[in-house]
């Protein structure tokens, strides 16, 4: 099947939508980190501690949830040639999954689940057989508003269940305010407040500031 790309947005448009979302302060912690001061607190989640109702989309238009290979998502890829890309094909190729919500013929949002143990900002974190780490979700500016990200994380639980996985655990930024609320609509608990300082992607600190 034939996937269309999605609109690029302005500078602008990426901005407001920061300071619309209440992530003035991720998106300065990011500016800094960009400086080589990277200092980062997060949580530690265990999403859908309890069944959750399906979300319901805010739209008529028909979506399909399913998996996407790395080739489907080169093309939709919301990241420019680089590092953070780099990194993100390497983890696709390394076995991570890819699952997309599609409408007309456009992803308008996707995701990753990590099924292997893994490293962030210098912390090892280890699954077991019946758990996964639900990574980043993105949604395409177009489509946004619709009540997508907690729609698609829910159809994620449905398939990762079937291949007998019912953990689910992720890893949410302090500041992103919009990803806790979306995540606290699915049943989600913080188990974890952790906290990474990086100077100059050289010297690495970790401290776990709270256990709940």
């Amino acid at each position: 099947m034939k996937i269309e790309k999605n609109k690029k947005v302005s500078g602008f448009d990426r901005y407001w939508g920061i300071v619309r979302n209440g992530l003035f302060l991720l998106g300065l912690r990011n500016r800094l980190a960009k400086l080589g001061i990277d200092v980062a607190p997060y949580y530690w989640v265990q999403e859908e501690t309890e069944p959750c109702a399906e979300p319901i989309i805010k739209d008529d238009a028909t979506y399909t949830v399913r998996y996407l290979n790395q080739d489907e998502l080169r093309k939709v890829c919301h990241l420019e040639p680089g590092e953070d890309y780099d990194r993100m094909m390497e983890g696709v190729e390394k076995g991570q999954l890819i699952i997309g919500l599609e409408t007309s013929n456009k992803i308008a949002a996707y995701t990753f689940v990590e099924l292997n143990d893994f490293d962030f900002k210098g912390r090892r974190f280890e699954l077991g057989p019946n758990e996964a780490y639900l990574l980043n979700m993105w949604t395409f500016h177009e489509y946004r508003g619709k009540n997508l990200a907690p729609y698609l994380r829910y159809q994620a639980y449905q398939l990762l269940r079937e291949k007998g996985i019912d953990v689910k655990y992720s890893i949410t930024n302090y500041f992103n305010k919009s990803s806790i609320k979306f995540k606290n609509k699915l049943n989600s608990k913080h188990l974890y407040l952790y906290l990474c300082v990086v100077l100059f992607k050289r010297y690495t600190w970790n401290f776990t500031l709270r256990k709940y």
